[in-house]
Parts: C-alpha cells; structure tokens; sequence
C-alpha cells in the first residue's frame, strides 16, 4: 500500500510566490460635465470600494496603467528592451457616493484605456 501512495516531498529550494501589493481597480472614464470632457482627471472604481468613507484610505496612493505597446524599448534597470509600459498617477480625491474616486496621471489615459485595469500601489502609507 505504501508503493501505490507517493509522498509528497517538498522541494528545498522553491521560492514562495508572493501577493499582490497593490488593488485592482477600472477605468471608467473622464471627469464629464454634461457637454464638456476633462480627460486631465480620469475616474476609477476600486474593487470592494462602495462607499464614499472607504475611499479615504486610498487618497493619495500612486495608481498605474500598464499596457504593451508596438515597439520594444529600452527600460531602466533591465537588461533586455520590453513591450510594456506604464503610465504612473495619482488618486486625488473621491467622486461620488458609491466609492469611485478621481485620479490624474503624468500623461492623460488613453481612451482604449476605459473599461480596463489599473492597479493601485499601497504606499505611499499615510498611517
């Protein structure tokens, strides 16, 4: 019985795979009046965010867009060019009562951008 039952062994120098450090949110769309757009603000929806007091612990908090572009450039710290980008930015403030909040980045987003992902780092920590 003891032939037919392989043990597990674990392996001495596998690398335990870390979590995430950061929240999944989307990008809704531009800061809008009813006429008028203002891409310099784009609005974000934070996963498990729904209200507006859990917003505040996001303000602050740098947010980026990474997506991969056509051509392969060069990247600092990296050995080999790459495809993917970043475009870094910011969460200012809330927007609304249902846990949405503002954000501005260095460049504007992209309007292929809406309905995708943005990640939002947990630092900087204002605890």
């Amino acid at each position: 019985m003891s032939e037919t039952k392989k043990a597990r062994v674990a392996k001495p120098n596998s690398a335990k795979k870390q979590g995430r450090l950061y929240v999944k949110a989307v990008f809704t769309g531009f800061k809008r009046g009813l006429r008028n757009q203002h891409e310099n603000t784009a609005l974000l929806k934070i996963d498990g965010v729904n209200t507006l007091p859990e917003t505040g612990y996001y303000l602050g908090k740098r947010c980026c867009y990474v997506y991969k572009a056509k051509r392969k450039t060069a990247c600092p710290n990296h050995e080999k060019a790459s495809r993917i980008r970043v475009i870094w930015g910011k969460v200012t403030r809330p927007h609304g009562n249902s846990g949405g909040v503002r954000a501005k980045f260095r460049k504007n987003l992209p309007p292929k951008a809406m309905g995708r992902r943005i990640r939002v780092m947990l630092y900087p920590s204002r605890i």
